[in-house]
């Protein structure tokens, strides 16, 4: 039997601001632990919440890049639980009347194999509010607890179960993490604990319209383990249908050594949790004012950069997907091209050779060692044929390791085209006269032999020789 899968995603984003969700503590990464508490994000008797107001409206806006419904009128919730990384017992949350409602988001980007996505709309469910929990941390013999996390703003973005396959899942939290950092939401750093995901997953036989209980999987630590927990938990859920088991609900861990998921614990659901309206908070109402001041501050999302960039640049599809699927790489191209480099140069020059390097050393492009307008001004030396391509290559590799410009590195090493026919021309004949062979065999008409003494030329050169001057010449003197 064939089967198909359907996947939901809960991402958890903390919001970017100075202080936690419901008291004055400092929303900061890396604090000693335990230093930046107080009796309120501890929930220590007869303190009182006072919710964060930036938090509040970077939640609405969040919503907006989502194209949520936006609610008027929401409140929060105590959901109860006992976990040590809980100190009130209860977390305040929002259950029934969250801050957002229904929503969806164009998915837009490259597949963990470097595909692109086809075009797909995930729908969001619900966009609410709540405070984080602390962060445990397992020894041999131990465990610690550091607080400095709980309290910390955090939003909760639930989808619909619209994904189908490891690759949507991938490119949905991909086109996610871009439109909240593109807002100023969150830095989503994945390692810092700043986007958390869960994945609601479960397999049925094709054509089904019914749901077969869900697997909910956790402690995903990126994208990458996202996509292949899903691979491997849709192999598991198919392996015990085709042996005629019964899929039960669970929450499960991924094992990043082992490569496969693990039981945590068996079927939960949200009567569990006991949730009841906050006693210590006032319900919200967001004005018409508030509302429209909100929308004020929306930036261009990637979809609408995307547009732009091929409309203004006149770039590809797939160049604008590639060049917005990040602000800061949108950001480095349009710096590029204000300061005189053409776009679609610019852009062949960001995604072959910039990525590939920024990915070889993982650092991100906010850390380039190659300045935009150094880039630039390469490109005018191949522009102005002071170098030719491959010669350009070389160079912009030194740029990325040693910092220094084009134009430094262009006169240190000697690397100026040679574009002085009379010197290309003894080259020539110096090539001619070393391949008698090969030069027969182009008098008989065989036109590859062209393209190795041309070869020959610009290694005697050291690539430095002008290569239509190269071609011209060769074709002068052997006809």
């Amino acid at each position: 039997m064939t089967y198909e899968t359907v996947i939901g995603l809960e991402v958890h984003i903390q919001i970017d601001t100075r202080t936690k969700m419901f008291c004055g503590c400092s929303n900061c990464f890396g604090a000693d632990a335990n230093t930046s508490i107080c009796p309120i994000c501890m929930g220590y008797p007869g303190v009182l919440p006072v919710p964060n107001y930036l938090a509040i409206r970077r939640t609405i806006l969040a919503g907006l890049m989502c194209n949520c419904e936006i609610a008027r009128f929401s409140k929060f919730d105590r959901k109860s639980y006992f976990y040590p990384d809980m100190p009130k017992n209860y977390q305040i949350t929002q259950f029934d009347l969250p801050l957002c409602g229904s929503g969806h988001l164009d998915l837009s980007g490259k597949t963990l194999s470097g595909d692109l996505i086809p075009e797909k709309t995930v729908k969001i469910t619900r966009i609410h509010l709540e405070e984080d929990v602390g962060k445990s941390t397992h020894f041999a013999t131990c465990s610690g607890i550091d607080y400095n996390r709980a309290g910390v703003p955090l939003m909760e973005i639930v989808s619909e179960p619209d994904m189908k396959t490891p690759d949507e899942a991938y490119v949905y939290l991909r086109t996610l993490r871009a439109v909240m950092k593109y807002a100023g939401i969150s830095d989503c750093d994945m390692e810092k604990g700043q986007m958390r995901c869960d994945v609601n997953i479960s397999v049925r036989p094709t054509g089904a319209s019914y749901l077969n209980p869900k697997t909910e999987l956790k402690n995903l630590n990126s994208f990458k383990m996202v996509h292949h927990a899903i691979e491997y938990e849709i192999e598991r859920q198919s392996d015990v249908l085709n042996n005629n088991g019964e899929l039960v609900q669970q929450t499960r861990g991924w094992n990043d050594d082992a490569g496969e998921t693990y039981v945590l614990r068996e079927k939960e659901n949200a009567h569990d949790y006991r949730y009841f309206p906050e006693p210590d908070l006032m319900p919200i109402r967001i004005s018409d004012a508030e509302l429209a001041a909100i929308k004020e501050e929306m930036p261009e999302t990637p979809t609408d950069k995307k547009v732009r960039f091929v409309e203004q640049y006149h770039l590809p599809d797939y160049d604008a997907g590639v060049l917005t699927s990040d602000m800061d790489i949108a950001a480095y191209f349009e710096i590029c091209v204000d300061s005189g480099g053409s776009p679609k140069k610019v852009s062949n020059w960001i995604m072959s050779e910039l990525l590939r390097e920024l990915s070889r050393v993982d650092v991100p492009i906010t850390a380039c060692p190659v300045p935009p307008q150094n880039l630039v001004a390469l490109l005018t030396l191949v522009e102005n044929k002071t170098i030719n391509g491959k010669i350009a290559k070389s160079v912009f590799d030194e740029m990325f390791s040693s910092g220094k410009t084009a134009d430094a590195i262009v006169v240190e090493q000697g690397l100026r085209q040679v574009t002085d026919t009379s010197e290309i021309i003894g080259l020539v004949r110096l090539v001619i006269a070393e391949n008698p062979a090969v030069v027969a065999q182009y008098r008989e008409g065989k036109g590859t032999a062209l393209n190795f003494l041309v070869g020959q030329v610009m290694k005697l050169s050291r690539g430095k020789a002008n290569p239509q001057l190269a071609v011209s010449s060769l074709k002068t003197e052997l006809d």
